[in-house]
């Protein structure tokens, strides 16, 4: 028989199990490990100078955002990247030096610019768009333009080293618009493959911040732009769920929405590595033929700290920066193995 006596024993014991269950949840989320981060990771070999760059503001305590523009200025600055971005670019076909780069906050901000000539930094620049105007690309001209404007210096970018590699190339280059005709020497591990550094950094409070800078495909056609400059293609930041950025041929990355994609499937649940797989798949599903012969690979964060990447082929490595570590360099898993 329900009466009051056992009523209030079992209110009693209710009460008991419900103080318990606080005790526990209080000692479960006390016991849960620190997230790993601040954290900053980059596409290929040369991202690790742009990483010990970026962790330098990263270590004080500083925003991602600028953390990020700080890491991508060393390779547009220095001859570590190839030819590939910045002041040391390689030229187009037409012997033009043309800048790509674009950056995103924690808020879903972001800024761009394209097919820019003669300015060393375009990082900062995309950084200006987004700060400084209410659009979200600049291009060609105008965004020369739109740059020193700003205080920034406008000078010749095409160095003798590039300059030689260029006339080099014309003794036998055919001018004609051919899908790719620029990865012939492209190859994984080939000369002109590095082509990106896309950098992704999650600060100490947590917010998430990305950047891509380069100069593109060497001997590109003039006016040419890639996925490097496009929000969504070579680069996106979710602040609830992660980052994403892309490296290689960026014809394919537009074509799939590349980093949006990995980001949007992280939100699924997917992990980093294998959000990335799955963006890599849909290109391959897409083209298998082309995708033999070409390069993309996806890097990616989630809003834990957690990190990963995938490409088509072998050869694609990422650097990582944290607490523990400055100089770690990763080789990445890719569909096809090294040949």
């Amino acid at each position: 028989m329900y009466n009051r006596r056992k009523f209030i024993k079992i209110s009693a014991a209710g009460a008991s199990l419900a103080a318990l269950s606080k005790s526990a949840i209080a000692k479960t989320v006390e016991l849960q490990p620190e997230a790993n981060y601040p954290i900053v990771i980059s596409t290929w070999d040369f991202g690790i100078y742009a990483n010990k760059e970026a962790w330098k503001t990263l270590s004080k305590g500083g925003r991602a955002l600028d953390a990020i523009e700080a890491g991508a200025r060393v390779p547009e600055e220095l001859d570590i990247t190839n030819g590939t971005v910045g002041r040391t670019g390689t030229p187009d076909r037409d012997g033009h030096v043309t800048l790509d780069s674009c950056i995103m906050d924690e808020f879903g901000n972001c800024g761009s610019v394209a097919a820019m000539e003669n300015i060393a930094h375009p990082i900062s620049v995309a950084r200006m768009v987004m700060e400084r105007t209410p659009h979200v690309m600049l291009v060609g001209e105008g965004a020369t333009q739109f740059a020193v404007e700003q205080g920034m210096k406008k000078e010749k970018l095409l160095t003798p080293k590039a300059e030689k590699a260029w006339k080099e190339w014309l003794k036998t280059a055919k001018y004609s618009p051919v899908m790719n005709v620029e990865n012939g020497s492209n190859r994984p591990g080939g000369k002109y493959n590095h082509d990106t550094i896309g950098m992704l950094a999650i600060d100490a409070k947590g917010n998430i911040s990305g950047g891509c800078t380069t100069s593109g495909m060497a001997f590109k056609m003039h006016g040419r732009v890639g996925d490097s400059p496009i929000i969504g293609a070579g680069l996106y930041v979710d602040n609830e769920v992660g980052g994403a950025t892309s490296t290689g041929v960026g014809e394919e990355v537009i074509r799939n929405v590349g980093s949006f994609l990995v980001v949007e499937l992280m939100r699924q649940g997917l992990s980093p590595e294998d959000a990335c797989k799955e963006a890599v798949n849909r290109i391959i599903k897409k083209k298998p033929e082309t995708a033999k012969n070409i390069q993309v690979g996806f890097l990616a964060i989630n809003k834990k700290g957690e990190y990963g990447a995938y490409a088509i082929q072998s050869g694609f490595s990422f650097a990582v920066a944290n607490a523990q570590t400055q100089d770690l360099l990763i080789k990445g898993k890719s569909h096809y193995p090294a040949q």
